[in-house]
């Protein structure tokens, strides 16, 4: 059988990883400056990762949500500690895609309502957006053929405005836009949005699937403009490569038994790995060198001036080269040995480790320059 093919694949194969760094199997060396869409949050390999998951599956691997699991309690108490949302409720499940999906579905059993807003290329997910119908009669679906997903630009308050009515369910925002090309909505703007939806009765969601975990310099990218959602989505940087996807939910949204289910989501190999990545990311003050790290890169970014419009928070970085540029992310990885993201046309995306050092940060501002003269 073959694979199907969607992916376009560098002729590189990983062999093994650490750190930042990753080592094909002719054993060449690459610095991971992308870390699988912002999935690499501790590095590769950490050594209390590792053991953690190793204990764990000579323990127990995976039993299903029918049964008590104090590992899936212990991360779920650690992460609303160390997030800043202790008395929120957490749903675990397996994806970014699946996260929004429980939240969708979340907003129109509150709400009763089917329409969405979600803003241009900020709305994460591989799936349709629309929540199956199931078997379950106490489970019908709010969201069917019928549902609405309206479109609106980025920090455009009038769009926004006229889309919003009595009608709509939800709205979802990136806490910063990842595919995309690293767009930030401004600090204000989510402010308005969370007044709007409260006003409105709509459920104010923030996607921080890519953009949480630390990687703005704040647990959620969103708290830095100080706005409280209802919901919040989160996954990549969750489990350091383990799929986890998981939903917080406000503490006035009561949940009522198969309301949500899951097969795999918060298994004990699952919930061991978060709860390492928590602790990994608390001892080490992985949070803190993301916005130290960050914030040199961007001032440094910044004063190329063959650079347009660089922009980001912490270490979730974009910016935009010239048409004359536009083989820089090439020659960085074949030149250089330098992984990095991109986003079309001419985007180049910074999502490492949150362990990246100073070192590992001027190794590719060194190599940039080089490209860019």
């Amino acid at each position: 059988m073959k694979l199907f093919d969607v992916y376009p694949l560098f002729n590189i194969t990983p062999a093994k990883a650490e750190g930042s760094w990753l080592w094909d199997d002719k054993g060449q060396k690459y610095l991971d400056l992308y870390g699988g869409h912002a999935v690499i949050s501790i590095g590769h390999s950490h050594p209390h990762y590792v053991k953690a998951l190793t204990d764990q599956l000579n323990k127990i691997a995976f039993y299903s949500n029918s049964v008590r699991n104090p590992q899936q309690e212990q991360f779920a108490e650690k992460l609303g500690a160390v997030s800043g949302y202790p008395d929120y409720q957490l749903f675990l499940c397996n994806s970014g895609a699946e996260a929004n999906e429980n939240a969708l579905k979340l907003a129109s059993f509150v709400t009763g309502r089917k329409k969405v807003i979600a803003f241009k290329k900020a709305f994460h997910g591989r799936t349709s957006g629309a929540v199956a119908a199931t078997d379950n009669p106490k489970i019908v679906a709010p969201f069917n053929a019928n549902h609405e997903i309206v479109f609106v630009p980025m920090n455009d308050e009038a769009a926004f405005t006229a889309a919003l009515d009595a009608t709509v369910a939800a709205v979802i925002i990136e806490g910063i836009q990842g595919v995309g090309g690293i767009q930030l909505p401004t600090d204000a703007f989510l402010q308005f949005l969370e007044r709007q939806c409260r006003a409105n009765g709509s459920i104010f969601i923030l996607d921080e699937i890519q953009s949480g975990y630390g990687r703005s310099g704040k647990f959620f990218a969103h708290q830095h403009a100080g706005v409280c959602p209802h919901v919040i989505t989160t996954a990549k940087g969750m489990g350091n490569g383990f799929p986890i996807g998981g939903v917080f939910i406000h503490p006035d949204i009561k949940p009522w038994s198969g309301m949500l289910g899951t097969t795999f989501g918060g298994n004990y190999l699952a919930s061991i790995a978060g709860l390492a990545v928590l602790e990994v990311i608390e001892r080490e003050k992985l949070i803190e060198n993301a916005a130290v790290q960050g914030n040199y890169w961007i001032e440094k970014l910044k004063a190329m001036p063959t650079l347009k419009d660089v922009r980001g928070r912490g270490l979730m970085i974009g910016f935009d080269l010239p048409d004359d540029k536009a083989s820089v992310r090439t020659d960085l990885l074949h030149k250089h040995k330098i992984f990095t993201g991109e986003a079309k046309p001419n985007t180049i995306r910074l999502l490492p480790s949150l362990t990246l050092t100073r070192t590992e940060a001027d190794l590719f501002l060194t190599a940039l320059t080089e490209e860019l003269k």
